[in-house]
């Protein structure tokens, strides 16, 4: 194992407290490694100061203007309602009560907040995603309280976490990879921690936060919102462990579990990049990379109580790991990970089914929204950019085909191909000799109804929007 790499040996240190581990850079770095003693005296410098700046939170929480910024924000991020029925629209009529009543019963610590609505979202590997939709008064004490913690929890967070942090992105994790890779770190321990937001223990999360939060009216709530039950077709049910995604708490409450892993990775003199749950480390040998995830493994299931799913783990090449819908080739360079094409073109064949009923114009602006926000996303792609085109040109066919198919029978699609100057012959062979498919990809059509009549249909390009 190189000198770079971590010696996997269990940490002395995690016997001496469960101190809130949030600082950054702390210590002195000696050979990549932080020191020990120098890390715990920071570390309980820094917690002193975060108590002092926690104290008397809920009055802030329950400030009337602070409720309502918390409001405008829940507002913004839209959503559904919760069990109460209550929309954000609904929610909006008589505004001013509702804020007052949330400022009473959050003051008078009475404020018990309501189950959650369980939602089920299916996943590509054929599982499905829990999200935990609150109500919208829920919604917004957990913005408000959002709003003073993160700024008091953020500045102490690892610069190798990258997810739910104001200024950060996807994109800086996979830059930040890309320079491991570049940097002769091959090989990829890939973590994938099993239902984590499902199953983070409340008493490990409760025992941190107290660590550096001194109003314990704050604490309170918290657990308040950690127990609230799940509804789900009508029955409620208890809440032993996690904080389901779909409120505004959990992504600070997630990274405050997994900062105690950043810091832990750090103390070990590792190179690594995480984005909420998705977790990479980057090693030089193969042999470095398979004691770490042994001795990591054994560090995420034995301290931090949670489960490491083995089937989705593992140590792999950098070319062969999808991080963030990416993969990083063994030359630094970045390219779309091929599960994230597979998941583009299903996406799409679901949005221009032929038998959808929408007017053409309204498929180019929904097809649109797609194209922007996917190649937008993956901007950062500086390789197999031919991928791109290809799927550009699959995109024209499909819409293509949902064109001639809307006029439904022989002759009016006849007339519509004439319309774009199709040759008389041609446009007879085309319906009389073709279904559908076959009449999209005929030369005599494609010509018609190319990129250029696309571009004058208001179709956006991915490989334009990545470019741009």
């Amino acid at each position: 194992m190189s000198k770079s790499d971590e010696k996997s040996k269990p940490q002395d240190y995690h016997k001496q407290g469960d101190l809130f581990s949030g600082t950054e850079g702390v210590g002195e770095r000696k050979a990549g490694r932080t020191s020990r003693p120098s890390y715990r005296t920071e570390l309980l410098s820094r917690l002193t100061e975060q108590r002092a700046l926690t104290r008397g939170l809920v009055t802030k929480i329950a400030d009337y203007g602070n409720l309502l910024k918390a409001y405008k924000a829940v507002r913004l991020n839209q959503g559904s309602g919760g069990v109460d029925g209550e929309t954000l629209e609904s929610y909006g009529v008589g505004l001013d009560q509702r804020i007052k009543l949330l400022q009473t019963t959050l003051t008078s610590g009475g404020y018990e907040p309501q189950a959650v609505r369980l939602v089920e979202i299916p996943k590509s590997n054929g599982g499905v995603r829990k999200l935990g939709i609150p109500t919208i008064g829920d919604r917004v004490v957990q913005q408000s309280i959002l709003n003073e913690l993160q700024p008091i929890y953020d500045p102490y967070f690892s610069e190798h976490s990258y997810g739910f942090r104001p200024g950060r992105s996807a994109h800086q994790a996979i830059e930040a990879a890309s320079r491991y890779v570049q940097s002769g770190k091959v090989w990829v321990v890939d973590i994938d921690l099993a239902s984590f937001f499902d199953e983070i223990n409340h008493e490990r999360l409760m025992s941190r936060l107290s660590k550096a939060i001194s109003d314990q009216e704050l604490l309170v709530l918290i657990r308040r919102y950690l127990k609230a039950g799940v509804m789900k077709d009508g029955l409620v049910s208890q809440r032993i462990a996690g904080t389901p995604q779909g409120g505004p708490l959990s992504p600070l409450l997630s990274n405050i579990v997994l900062d105690e892993l950043d810091r832990e990775l750090e103390v070990r003199g590792l190179s690594f990049a995480r984005y909420a749950d998705d977790c990479n480390i980057f090693v030089k040998s193969k042999r470095s990379a398979e004691r770490v995830m042994e001795s990591i493994i054994k560090y995420i299931e034995g301290v931090l109580k949670l489960r490491v799913n083995r089937d989705k783990s593992g140590v792999r090449r950098c070319d062969d790991v999808k991080f963030l819908g990416h993969t990083v080739e063994e030359n630094g360079k970045i390219r779309i990970a091929d599960g994230s094409i597979v998941r583009f073109k299903q996406k799409m064949r679901e949005v221009t089914k032929r038998n959808r009923g929408i007017s053409f114009p309204m498929l180019i602006k929904e097809v649109n929204l797609i194209i922007q926000g996917w190649a937008t996303y993956y901007r950062r792609c500086n390789t197999w950019l031919g991928e791109l085109k290809v799927l550009d040109g699959r995109i024209r066919k499909r819409l293509r085909c949902y064109a001639l198919k809307q006029h439904q029978r022989r002759y009016p699609t006849y007339e519509y191909l004439r319309s774009l100057g199709v040759e008389e012959r041609h446009a007879w062979n085309a319906v009389m000799y073709r279904k559908w498919w076959a009449m999209a990809n005929y030369r005599p059509v494609t010509t018609a109804m190319g990129i250029e009549w696309f571009a004058r249909q208001g179709l956006k390009s991915l490989a334009a929007v990545q470019r741009g």
